[in-house]
Formats: C-alpha cells, sequence, structure tokens
C-alpha cells in the first residue's frame, strides 16, 4: 500500500540537498528513485522539508537506509530527520493524455 512520507530536516540546505541528489545519480526534475511515486524539496525557516509519496514503507525503509541517511551525514546533515508516515488513501498523477 503506498505511504506518503514527510521529513524535515532542520537547519538543512538546499545545496546539502542538492549534493546528496548528485551523489544518488539522480537529477532535478527527472526520474525518481525505483519505488518513489512522487517527490518534492522545500527550503522553509527552519531547514527542508521533503514530502514522498512512496509504493511501500519497506521500499521507502530500504532507500533511507541505503542511500538518504549516509549521503546526508557525508554532507553534513548529522541528525535524524523529523518524519511522518501516513498510509495514502489516493494520489493522482498528470497521466497519460486522453484524447
Amino acid at each position: 500500500m503506498p505511504i506518503a512520507v514527510e521529513m524535515r530536516f532542520p537547519g538543512a540546505t538546499t545545496d546539502q540537498y542538492d549534493k546528496i541528489v548528485e551523489r544518488m545519480g539522480l537529477r532535478p526534475m527527472g526520474p525518481g528513485a525505483p519505488g518513489g511515486i512522487f517527490h518534492s524539496v522545500a527550503q522553509t525557516d527552519t531547514g527542508l522539508r521533503i514530502v514522498d509519496v512512496w509504493e511501500n514503507q519497506e521500499t521507502f525503509e530500504k532507500f533511507a537506509r541505503e542511500q538518504i541517511v549516509p549521503y546526508a551525514k557525508e554532507v553534513g546533515i548529522s541528525s535524524d530527520p523529523e518524519m511522518e508516515v501516513h498510509q495514502v488513501h489516493s494520489y493522482l498523477t498528470t497521466g497519460p493524455s486522453v484524447s
């Protein structure tokens, strides 16, 4: 079942985020991680806020363990994010055009 994940990284910057994405081999506005349905990041007054939708909790947890945590530490983000996880009832996409 899909999950929504909200992560707040106090004190983190978009420069740090960009370095993490580069280390993951991803690029802005490009395809996301396998199992990820949606991803967004915003700079707030207190740090970064990331909102994702994932195919399931197991896929997210594996990606977080293998990618997010180690790369965040590499760029100087030393504390774990504040995180909320919720089951997704529904989501919409642009999908293919219908003629």
